[in-house]
């Protein structure tokens, strides 16, 4: 079990989630106050994705990125911010003909992907180890191994400290491959993603053969998407793990009751706090992951 547990928030993600809660964060400012209301609530790490602010749909834009940062670094406010850098992984196959793109492609080669990284240099950002089918229909999100060995190197270059996003066990067996070839400085850090379909289910077995392959002295956090958010919290607590909880995987506090970020993270500390463990603060989960913290 671990007793010193670092709470990330993901705040809101990329998904549809538009018009299926009443106030998900899409504007930078509404998703810097977010992420500013995470930390408060006691998360130690703010996963960021942007938005379009008219459309509500995902973004790369380095603009929307950077008014996000500035925001939360005015502040004052103590927290990691973690920018996504899974962006622009996503191939449809098109319905006449599988070898064109269809209208919910967004793929950029592995630098692209970081360009925001580049400019604003976070504690964190995300790798997602693997090639996966996302969801039903024909929409595939693609990270290659040569992929993966380019945006690694270039985030170990920059000084940022990747988390790698797991959906799967072979994900995570290539993750330990970059390892060994000194693509990633230890400790690594790894985010074991699970209910996505169709990657890894949300349950204790999955979880568990995760935990058991991973290297040792590696951190590691999880997380379980929708109704399983707070059963994968404590999964995540009795394993040895950190744990995630946010809008972007999980709309509800209670059944028919939507959540905010901050009960979402209060939640989980409670629920840290029940079984004989603490929350982190920054400082502590910056000792912990061995980061370098930003001006």
């Amino acid at each position: 079990m671990n007793r010193e547990v670092i709470v990330t928030c993901a705040v809101t993600g990329a998904g549809d989630t538009v018009g299926k809660h009443p106030a998900i964060p899409v504007t930078p400012a509404q998703i810097a106050a977010a992420a500013l209301e995470a930390a408060r609530a006691g998360a130690a790490v703010a996963h960021i994705h942007v938005r379009n602010p008219e459309t509500g749909k995902f973004s790369r834009d380095p603009k929307l990125y950077a008014e996000v940062v500035e925001r939360i670094r005015a502040s004052n406010t103590d927290v990691i911010i973690n920018l996504t850098a899974g962006m622009g992984g996503d191939f449809e196959l098109g319905a006449e003909d599988p070898k064109l793109a269809g209208p919910a492609t967004d793929l950029v080669g592995p630098l692209e992907r970081l360009v925001h990284v580049e400019q604003l240099l976070p504690e964190i950002c995300t790798l997602d180890c693997g090639t996966l089918n996302f969801g039903d229909g024909n929409t595939i999100y693609i990270s290659t191994p040569d992929y993966l060995r380019t945006g690694a190197r270039r985030i170990q270059q920059l000084g940022v400290k990747p988390e790698l996003e797991i959906f799967d066990t072979g994900h995570l067996w290539f993750a330990k491959q970059m390892l060994a070839e000194g693509l990633l400085d230890a400790p690594p850090l790894f985010q074991f993603c699970l209910g996505i379909p169709w990657g890894a289910p949300a349950d204790t077995t999955s979880m568990k053969a995760m935990v058991d392959n991973a290297p040792q002295g590696a951190v590691w956090a999880g997380f379980g998407i929708g109704r399983m958010q707070m059963p994968m919290v404590a999964q995540s607590v009795i394993l040895g793990g950190h744990v995630r909880v946010g809008l972007e995987d999980n709309l509800y506090l209670d059944r028919g009751v939507f959540a905010s970020n901050g009960s979402l993270v209060e939640r989980a500390v409670k629920i840290i706090e029940l079984m004989g463990a603490r929350a982190l603060t920054p400082a502590e989960a910056r000792n912990k992951l061995g980061l370098r913290a930003r001006s």
